[in-house]
Order: C-alpha cells, then structure tokens, then sequence
C-alpha cells in the first residue's frame, strides 16, 4: 500500500524514474529518509533486504539517475528487488489513466495493480518472456556481438517470444533468424526477470545441427564459433547469459577430460 514517507522511515530506497534508478556514489541508498530528504514522499515498500524494508518511490532526482544495469554485480536478490521496483515505477508512470474509458486510474492498495474507478477495469504490470540459448558445437560455442553492445562484449543469442509460439519454437526460430543455424536437443536451464525494460528471461541449452553462419546486420554485428578454451569478451557475472556460458564451458572440460 502506499504511505507518506514519515522521517520514522528507512530501509533501502528504490527511487525511480523513466526506467533510471537513483545511485548516490554508486550504490543503492540505504539509510533513514531523512538522509536523502524523502519525508512526505510518496512510497510504498517492495520487500525485504537483510533485515530491512526496501522502499519504492516514484520520483526524479537532479542526478545520479542511471540504470539498474550498474548493479548487475550485486546479490542475485537485491537486484531482483530493485528489478522489481523500477518496472512497478515504470508500470504505474503508464497506466496513469484507462486504456479503455480514458478516466484517470489509481493505484491498488493491496496488490501490483492500477484500477479504473469508472469502468473497474483492472491492469497488472505486463512482463515480456523471452529466450536465451547457448548453442555448442563440439568444443565450440557460438557467441555473438549485438548491435546494441558496443563495447566489445559477445554473447548467447536471445529473442522475444512471439504470439501462439512455444518457448522451444522460440529458439528455434530466433536462432535461424540471427544466424541461420538449426538446433536440437533443446533443454531449459533456468530463468532470471530481466527489467530492461520488463522481461523474463528464459535460458536454454542446444546442440548444434546443421547450418553455416550468417548474421542478421540488423541484430548482430558479428558471429562465430568460440573454442571453449579461447573466449572474447564476455557479459558480466551474475547475468544468466554469463551463467549459460560457463555451463557449457564445464561440459566441454568434462568431455574433453573423458577422452584423455
């Protein structure tokens, strides 16, 4: 529910606007709300980091606003909350009025919903499901650099999925679309919500099948097949698509290891 912040308030502060995240020196603030002047702010709690309440509120600050992104390196649960906080910001900055009758919405007192007083509709924070896959090839495994990843980063390939499609045809068909491999062997991995801007993403293994790489320019700068010994740059610990690397990484040693 949401409350006037009272300078009896503290906690961790989840201060959020158009998809930022206020970072003071870096870090998630934590302290009493007197510290960063939020008494009569408007907030709500999200949840609970060792011990502490963690505070949403939905606002701007003059600086430090960045993304999320910059605390990919923190514990998995901390992320995930502050995760959650930014896209409740974001869901709530959206659904100020009623997609249906145009009246103004407000914010429900006892779930993550916003509610239309004057048709009763009833609109929940919307999350996009998507696929990350790590394709080996023997002792290779096929990375690529996006085109939104200009920093030299390579990574697992991953989509959208789309209307009527199963996860498994996902892969499928977002791995032919970017480069113009065929899998088999599907199998799911594991999952991780991902609030760039509201996803979940779901991870999956694959075994090569048939094909010669060609890139989409349009998704991918380059692509290639990496000897698992021999990697590129990589995306950041704690990321799933870091995690489905160095998966497969273990079963190439472990195969590799059985035939010595």
């Amino acid at each position: 529910m949401e409350l006037q912040i009272t300078d009896q308030h503290n906690g961790w502060w989840v201060i959020s606007h158009e998809g930022k995240l206020w970072l003071p020196e870096g870090e998630l603030p934590f302290g009493s709300s007197t510290d960063f002047q939020l008494t009569g702010k408007t907030g709500r709690q999200i949840g609970e980091w060792e011990g502490s309440p963690v505070w949403l509120v939905r606002k701007s600050m003059d600086s430090h606003m960045v993304s999320a992104r910059q605390l990919l390196d923190q514990e998995k649960g901390l992320f995930q909350l502050v995760g959650r906080g930014v896209q409740l910001a974001e869901f709530y900055r959206s659904h100020k009025f009623c997609g249906y009758c145009g009246h103004e919405m407000h914010v429900s007192k006892t779930e993550w919903a916003a509610l239309c007083g004057h048709c009763r509709e009833r609109y929940y924070p919307q999350i996009a499901p998507c696929i990350i896959v790590a394709i080996r090839k023997g002792e290779e495994i096929l990375l690529a650099q996006h085109v939104r990843h200009r920093n030299g980063i390579h990574t697992v390939l991953a989509g959208f999925v789309e209307v009527g499609e199963t996860l498994e045809e996902t892969v499928a068909r977002e791995v032919m679309e970017e480069s113009n491999v065929r899998v088999k062997n599907v199998r799911y991995v594991s999952s991780q919500p991902w609030p760039f801007p509201n996803s979940l993403m779901m991870a999956f293994m694959a075994d090569y099948d048939s094909g010669e790489i060609k890139h989409d320019p349009k998704e991918l700068l380059n692509a290639g097949w990496y000897r698992f010994d021999a990697l590129p740059q990589l995306p950041p610990p704690g990321t799933i698509a870091r995690r489905l690397i160095e998966d497969t990484v273990v079963l190439c040693r472990a195969e590799q290891d059985s035939e010595i």
